[in-house]
């Protein structure tokens, strides 16, 4: 997950029907590859076979588990070797400074229309230029506790000793991370003053002291441990929460009292892409109406 820094906000992509390109039979025999870079857990596997059978490509995804390994991922990889990338708001402009990711062509995108105003012009593209929305969602702090309201939840419970029950973890991603430390602090999540800043690090490095802290943890690798009972909370995504959740109805999900903010992921085109026209009707075939209903629906985001 990734993140805008802002607080909560009731927020929906609206999608409406579109149509993509047919098939035609030889490029159902020998159909080109659409390479997706994704966060682990992301997309419906149904959706794999659907979209090959409604665009004639051929859809492969290679997953990370947060934003630095993404990072480390495209720097590293080999030329052409993505074709769509799905990354968080808070990288968008780092990934445009390096090189990363080049602008859409919008007419390839008829299903555009169908974007929320809430996701238009964000504050990370201002003239939705590179990105298009892929889902949204929240974080906050999974645990396993019937006892423990949600409403009173706090960032400082993961490691008040009245409160904990075993070891915990923190989400892998240093930008997040950050901005939660801040929250934590009372600071505004935004901050760029090397005041706030060095406060919100020490938040952190006092919870690296705790003998329950466990270490930094992607979302589905936190979400899979506090199911194991390995691990009695963690900082997750709200989708990872839910499918949590719905194996385990004894665990609980809490965005905490300091606040949390709402991020969005988005679709981008890697500047190396080998097959621009499949990456653009992936593009489309996510924004139509009934296959963003099911995405949503199958991975618990929105």
């Amino acid at each position: 997950m990734k993140k805008l820094f802002f607080h909560i906000a009731v927020a929906t992509v609206l999608l409406a029907t579109g149509i993509l390109c047919g098939c035609d039979k030889k490029s159902q025999q020998y159909p080109v590859t659409v390479t997706v870079l994704t966060y682990s857990e992301y997309m419906d596997p149904e959706m794999l076979t659907d979209f090959q059978m409604k665009s004639g490509y051929k859809l492969q995804l290679v997953e990370y588990e947060a934003q630095d390994e993404m990072i480390v991922k495209l720097q590293a990889a080999m030329e052409k070797q993505y074709d769509v990338i799905i990354a968080s708001d808070v990288m968008i402009q780092q990934m445009i400074h390096l090189g990363l990711i080049k602008p859409i062509d919008m007419d390839k995108i008829p299903n555009k229309v169908n974007i929320a105003d809430q996701f238009k012009n964000p504050v990370y593209d201002p003239n939705n230029m590179y990105t298009l929305p892929y889902q949204w969602g929240t974080t906050g702090i999974l645990y396993r506790d019937t006892t423990l309201n949600p409403s009173g939840v706090s960032y400082n419970t993961l490691f008040n000793p009245m409160q904990i029950k075993g070891k915990f973890c923190l989400l892998d991603e240093s930008r997040s991370m950050l901005s939660i430390a801040m929250q934590a602090k009372g600071i505004n999540a935004n901050s760029f003053r090397p005041e706030d800043i060095d406060k919100a690090v020490e938040w952190i490095n006092e919870i690296k002291r705790d003998p329950n802290f466990a270490g930094f943890e992607g979302s589905v690798s936190a979400k899979n441990k506090i199911l194991a009972n390995e691990y009695w909370a963690a900082i997750v995504f709200n989708g990872e929460a839910m499918a949590a959740i719905s194996e385990d109805p004894t665990l609980r999900y809490a965005i905490p009292v300091e606040g949390s903010f709402m991020w969005v992921d988005a679709m981008t085109l890697s500047s190396r892409a080998q097959n621009v026209e499949g990456a653009y009707a992936f593009m489309n075939y996510i924004l139509d109406a009934q296959n963003g209903a099911k995405l949503a629906t199958t991975i618990n985001y929105a």
